[in-house]
């Protein structure tokens, strides 16, 4: 099943390649202070396959704190955060936002609270490698 989503203005925009056929979406509502302030509501899916494309680079904005592991995609002329990437044994895994999703039955979507807080870094990374999108291809992001 193929996902569409993008930021606001679809200056950053998504193709997921959903392995299967969902008729469920697993959402995790991450309980970070950013994510709460930018709706940020995550899926992925180690099995899929996302293709990124950046249509105007000068008005990508990566934003990383905390560990500084993660990249968020913030468009900044909308505001929007639909992906965020880390880059692990040189290859980038995913996870994609399910506000930004545009094509998706919202009763498919399992919403759940979750919060990796004391989450050491060693294990940090390996739930990303083991539960994020693992076939990511990025066009158009000139910051890579």
């Amino acid at each position: 099943m193929l996902i569409n989503g993008k930021c606001h203005c679809g200056n950053i925009a998504f193709t997921l390649g959903w392995d299967g056929d969902p008729p469920e979406i697993p959402a995790r509502a991450c309980g970070c202070s950013f994510c709460i302030k930018h709706g940020g509501v995550w899926t992925s899916n180690p099995k899929s396959t996302l293709e990124v494309v950046v249509r105007d680079a000068a008005l990508l904005s990566k934003y990383a704190f905390g560990t500084g592991t993660a990249e968020f995609y913030v468009c900044a002329r909308c505001g929007a955060v639909p992906l965020v990437t880390s880059e692990l044994e040189n290859r980038h895994y995913a996870v994609v936002n399910v506000n930004a999703f545009e094509n998706v039955d919202p009763s498919w979507l399992r919403r759940a609270p979750v919060d990796f807080e004391g989450e050491d870094l060693a294990s940090r990374l390996a739930r990303r490698k083991r539960n994020w999108i693992a076939d990511v291809r990025i066009e158009g992001d000139t910051q890579k």
